[in-house]
């Protein structure tokens, strides 16, 4: 077994022989029964190793890094174009091949990565067919089609002097910690990832709106970025919040002629191929009325639905956005890894770290090039004195090494006033080979401006380092002016919120009631019950008590003591005045929380309902029954201020005597010479 082999631990060995079982110690046998329920050996080793795939999976496959704004796989990709960029395209093959030194992982997953980071057309060139995003067409084989990086991410993704290496997987190599790029990358891009209990979704943003919002952090102004999709569309997102909630984005639908509707621009996420298949199926359930779909699709998204002569354009694109892929809801949850541990993060809250990250970028950029200037003006001035002062003359007749480093020191400490920083043993081998041509041809003249000149550029780049936050404003103003034009806000902004299925298809169903056979329903005969939705749910009521809730039926049996059938409304307030056991109850009560298609009660059993309604009536009145024992005949019962109660309570006591009327209207034979004082709630026992 090598050093670099785990080993594993092994399990106890068992007895060969029973009764050393039975003669074993008790703790031995209890250490047993540990293993056999699961707490062994194995179960730590278990433990151990998911935790570390699960830490590998999160921080190193799935969740985008904060500092770049990438994936290791797309930070592989683009590190690999760049060891291979020569200008030219280079087969997405070779690519492939080349990440995997750096990518453990299958060709698959690179070739995949590679195609959907190419797609975004921000950072790497196309050449040849990489699918297509709005018909969700695959690309062609990696080794028909070519890559290479595009000219911002040359100039603005990469810099040998600034980036960090680190061994490969195999340490045969070295590839980036991160990639000093100076874009908003993780915004720019988004970003999709499920990791081991934990998920990203990041939406793409503008790239120039991206720009303008570290500007705004940098001159500490207030600022507002919300997504851009690369399919355009139209997107409401007020309930965004940051990158925390959602966004609602929807197609662009122009009318056409009188019968039909063009789909011009799809929603971030769908393609053409399921656009149509949701019209279809939705002209199958009967939500849209169509007679054909055509799909024009080529450089740009026409989708064509010709509607059947009596739907309307506005109705019909309303039921697009209702019961199709035209409207889609996208949930954002961003989810970074930072200082190597995942963390949720606000918008916001990104364009600051990438505000302040250029900054510092942009300031170990200009302090290696003033370190540069001041290494070539250093260099320049030596030369100068080492040839126009001859000191090479001094070395004629030395004999060792150290003898002819003391003659140019000696020879040169004349000017020290001229020389800038300490002469170093590489400054002076640096002289020493300097070759006879080069002397005899040495421009004195030129060297002067030469020296001239990096002496402004080193002015100008300590100026900028005085002031850190203005040179990075102009440098992010520059960026626009080169880039802006070509990456405008694709999709628009607007506030339409979502559409209410039910409001849009509130009268499409027309259920009726057969009142000889017992049936209710939308495809049967009858008298007109009510206009619904087919979201919507039916409360019935039966003439002894039972209540229940249903959806909108095609043909229910429901026999002939229906009493009652509207669209359930949770919060309306119903009365009902029922008979049991020689007393008479009013209540006052709202439906609430039924369970659907399950019998409930608001009466007792054996109960008789003598009056319902849902209009809430301020008063009741009620005839009795002749009994020559009952002197008032009639009475008026005010119930306007009666306590509503649940479905479940009891009622109140409104009568013993026996009711032969009860209603929320005067009768027609009312008689006031009969009526009697007004009548009194008692409590039921």
């Amino acid at each position: 077994m090598t050093d670099g082999q785990k080993k594993l631990p092994l399990l106890p060995d068992l007895p060969e022989n029973p009764e050393e079982t039975a003669s074993a110690p008790e703790s031995a046998r209890a250490a047993d029964r540990l293993e056999a329920t699961g707490n062994g050996p194995l179960k730590s080793l278990v433990d151990s190793n998911f935790l570390q795939y699960a830490s590998y999976v999160i921080r190193d496959r799935a969740i985008p890094d904060l500092e770049d704004g990438l994936k290791p796989v797309q930070r592989r990709i683009l590190f690999s174009l760049h060891e291979n960029d020569d200008g030219k395209f280079i087969k997405v093959a070779n690519i492939v091949g080349y990440c995997m030194q750096f990518h453990p992982h299958g060709d698959a997953s690179i070739e995949e990565a590679l195609v959907s980071l190419a797609n975004k057309q921000y950072l790497i060139e196309r050449q040849g067919n990489f699918g297509n995003i709005l018909t969700g067409d695959p690309s062609a084989a990696a080794r028909y089609i070519e890559c290479r990086l595009t000219p911002m991410a040359r100039e603005e993704v990469f810099n040998n002097d600034l980036t960090e290496l680190i061994p490969t997987y195999d340490s045969r190599r070295v590839e980036p910690v991160h990639l000093p790029s100076k874009l908003p990358l993780l915004l720019m891009l988004g970003a999709e990832g499920i990791a081991v209990g934990i998920s990203t979704r990041i939406l793409p943003h503008n790239f120039s709106e991206l720009l303008e919002a570290e500007i705004a952090v940098l001159e500490k102004r207030p600022f507002q970025i919300v997504p851009d999709f690369p399919q355009g569309g139209r997107m409401d997102a007020r309930s965004y919040d940051e990158g925390r909630g959602h966004v609602l984005v929807r197609a662009r639908i122009d009318a056409k002629g009188d019968n039909a509707l063009v789909i011009r621009e799809i929603p971030f996420g769908t393609t053409t191929d399921s656009i149509t298949s949701s019209i279809e199926d939705a002209a199958r359930r009967g939500k849209i009325k169509i007679r054909s779909i055509n799909d024009f699709t080529a450089g740009q998204v026409e989708i064509e639905v010709r509607l059947a002569p009596d739907q309307g354009q506005d109705r019909a694109a309303a039921a697009l956005y209702a019961f199709t892929q035209c409207q889609v809801q996208l949930a954002s949850r961003i989810v970074v890894i930072h200082d190597n541990k995942p963390l949720e993060m606000k918008v916001s809250a990104i364009v600051r770290h990438n505000a302040s990250r250029l900054l510092k970028i942009l300031r170990r950029e200009l302090q290696y090039r003033k370190k540069k200037l001041q290494g070539e003006i250093h260099s320049k001035t030596l030369a100068r004195l080492f040839i126009e002062n001859r000191v090479y003359k001094r070395i004629e007749t030395m004999r060792s090494p150290a003898e002819i480093h003391k003659a140019v020191l000696a020879g040169l400490e004349p000017y020290r006033d001229q020389i800038a920083e300490d002469i170093t043993r590489e400054d002076i081998e640096q002289l020493l080979s300097l070759q006879i041509r080069r002397i005899s041809l040495f421009d004195l003249e030129k060297n002067r401006k030469d020296i001239a000149r990096l002496g402004r550029e080193l002015d100008a780049v300590k100026t900028d380092l005085s002031a850190m936050v203005p040179y990075t404003v102009r440098y992010l103003r520059g960026l626009l002016r080169k880039y802006g034009a070509d990456h405008p806000r694709r999709t628009l902004l607007e506030a339409f919120g979502k559409i209410s299925e039910r409001e849009l298809t509130k009268n499409e169903l027309a259920v009726q009631h057969d009142r000889a056979k017992g049936y209710i329903g939308h495809k049967i005969q009858g008298d007109p019950l009510v206009s619904c939705s087919p979201l919507d749910r039916l409360l019935l009521v039966w003439a002894d008590g039972r209540c229940k809730v249903v959806s909108p039926p095609d043909k229910l049996f429901v026999d002939q003591s229906l009493l009652y059938c509207a669209v359930l409304n949770r919060d309306r307030v119903l009365t009902a005045v029922y008979e049991q056991d020689f007393f008479t109850y009013f209540k006052k009560f709202t439906p609430g929380g039924i369970v659907k298609n399950r019998e409930s009660r608001f009466a007792p059993k054996g109960s008789r309902v003598l009056f319902f309604s849902d209009e809430n009536p301020p008063s009741l009145f009620v005839r009795y029954a002749m009994d020559a024992h009952i002197k008032i005949r009639q009475q008026k019962f005010s119930v306007e201020r009666q306590p509503v109660r649940g479905r479940d309570a009891a009622g109140l006591v409104l009568t013993a005597n026996k009711v032969g009327y009860v209603g929320a209207g005067t009768p027609p034979d009312w008689d006031d010479a009969l009526t009697g004082p007004p009548g009194k709630f008692i409590d039921a026992p």
